[in-house]
């Protein structure tokens, strides 16, 4: 399991606090699955996700689950990974576009592909900066496989630095390519971090996505520069991240555009004359006023972050723009 997420790495216990923060509520994000139901009601749908509760959490990535809770999932609320495979096809028909030519990042064959070895080119008009900056947004992410692949989601294997096909591990190549010192790297490095969004609804999932980011940081400064747990610069810039991938993968009600659930409000009273049936009937007899007409779920639009304006933005007005 360490080899898909390991919640006890220092590096993620440190950025956890960050990692659990929902930007809209400015609380935690909330479970929003009932797997985890039968360890008591801390553990509920609405509940909100702690470090203290992951402690006794078996958090873990789809593959490493149950067949049957796989199948669960899937009924009750449409969860399926992508392999892949597929996710590269997708990926590369998004590069076609915008490069203008195939195959730029690799040459896909059935459910194999051949990574370029040779420095990205760019268009006429385009430069890996341009590349860098566009932004990409993978909608119900899930543990956000489109956007970084340490992991085949759908099989387990996992992927090395040099053959990764996300969004987000094309654009740490090019700023491989194209940078010649760490101040300059982690500086397009933390744009195209910030260039990437993604929402979800299940908060075990969500947070799955949040730390398979954290960790491609990791695995790239490691490729880059190696890793040094006494840099002094590196925490600095590892929280950085973990702020931009906790304001840009968030979750949200995709049909809405809120945050799950909520807080129960009571409508204000508008006096009328009760009729026969506005009465329901408790067990001794005697009447009682159905009320739950009278109760409104307030939902919270949810925010996100425009990073180039420096500015947060509600989600929908961007879909309106």
């Amino acid at each position: 399991m360490s080899d898909f997420i390991d919640l006890q790495d220092d590096l993620i216990q440190v950025c956890m606090t960050i990692l659990l923060k929902d930007k809209t509520t400015k609380k935690n994000i909330v479970f929003a699955t009932d797997s985890y139901a039968e360890m008591g009601d801390a553990y509920g749908v609405d509940r909100e996700i702690t470090k203290s509760l992951l402690a006794s959490l078996d958090l873990k990535p789809r593959i490493l689950k149950s067949q049957e809770e796989q199948a669960l999932r899937t009924r009750k609320k449409a969860e399926v990974f992508t392999p892949a495979w597929l996710c590269c096809k997708m990926n590369n028909h998004c590069d076609d576009e915008w490069f203008g030519v195939t195959d730029v990042f690799n040459h896909l064959e059935g459910e194999k592909w051949t990574v370029t070895d040779t420095p990205i080119l760019f268009p006429e008009g385009k430069d890996w900066k341009k590349y860098v900056d566009s932004r990409r947004l993978e909608i119900t992410c899930g543990e956000a496989p489109y956007i970084v692949s340490r992991y085949d989601a759908a099989t387990g294997d996992m992927i090395d630095v040099k053959d990764r096909i996300g969004i987000l591990d094309r654009k740490l190549r090019v700023v491989n390519e194209n940078t010649e010192n760490r101040e300059e790297w982690f500086k397009w490095t933390l744009r195209a971090f910030q260039s990437v969004y993604g929402y979800e609804w299940q908060g075990d999932s969500l947070l799955i996505a949040r730390i398979n980011l954290l960790m491609t940081f990791m695995d790239y400064y490691n490729a880059r520069w190696g890793y040094d747990p006494t840099d002094v610069k590196f925490l600095p810039m590892l929280s950085q991240i973990a702020n931009v991938i906790a304001w840009n993968f968030w979750q949200m009600d995709g049909l809405t555009g809120t945050v799950p659930y909520g807080e129960p409000v009571e409508k204000p009273e508008e006096p009328k004359q009760l009729s026969f049936f506005d009465m329901g009937w408790m067990g001794d007899g005697q009447p009682t006023e159905n009320t739950e007409e009278n109760v409104v779920v307030k939902r919270q639009e949810c925010k996100i972050f425009d990073w180039r304006s420096n500015e947060s933005v509600f989600y929908s007005s961007l879909k309106k723009g």
